[in-house]
């Protein structure tokens, strides 16, 4: 067996966590390895610094100082989690990665790509997942879902422009490079959101097993 890194990426809203615990259980029944995470976070520090990110306060965070922490949190998370469960031939699916810095710090916050690519190099080095599955879905709905689920974090509380860059963002880096990409229509019921993933399944099992 081999390692696989998947992320699963989209807007607030979009279902990731729901059909990350889908995806793996489904792995997990074919007999596979499989470590579930999320960023930011993922390590007892990398959590400290989510709850810095995410926290809405008085003190305006700088973009700068908010691109920054999401890597300082990615860089202990792939060197205390990611890598080791790779290496060892497991699956790891985490809710969000660096395509979310791209689209939150770079289509949302208006840095600069060249800069996040810069830190991507240095702080991931080759590493980049083998597949993305992007949830995309109306920012609408995805606000709306956002705010039923109780109080909004840092991010939540933005403004529907910040989202639809967000999401131009994802829709855009998933065009780009569909070898990489699966585009899920989020917007959908749950279960023929799941019958997509259900698709998926042969080729990743195949995969792993080499």
């Amino acid at each position: 067996m081999t390692g696989l890194f998947i992320t699963l990426e989209g807007p607030e809203g979009a279902g990731k966590s729901t059909n990350r615990e889908y995806l793996a259980e489904r792995l997990r029944a074919e007999g596979i390895e499989v470590l579930l995470t999320r960023e930011p976070g993922g390590t007892p520090l990398a959590e400290r610094i989510r709850e810095v990110l995410l926290t809405p306060g008085d003190e305006q965070m700088n973009p700068d100082t908010e691109l920054l922490l999401v890597f300082a949190a990615r860089a202990q998370h792939l060197a205390e989690v990611i890598r080791p469960a790779l290496a060892r031939g497991a699956v790891v699916i985490c809710d969000r990665f660096t395509d979310s810095t791209y689209a939150y710090q770079g289509g949302g916050r208006g840095l600069s790509l060249e800069r996040i690519a810069t830190l991507e190099t240095f702080v991931q080095g080759d590493l980049r997942p083998d597949l993305t599955l992007v949830f995309d879905l109306p920012v609408e709905v995805g606000m709306a879902r956002a705010t039923a689920r109780g109080r909004l974090d840092r991010f939540e509380l933005e403004t529907r422009v910040f989202f639809e860059a967000v999401r131009s963002a994802f829709l855009k880096r998933a065009e780009a490079d569909p070898a990489r990409y699966y585009l899920l229509d989020a917007a959908q019921p749950l279960t023929q959101v799941q019958q997509c993933i259900d698709a998926l399944l042969p080729k990743l099992v195949e995969r792993v097993r080499g």
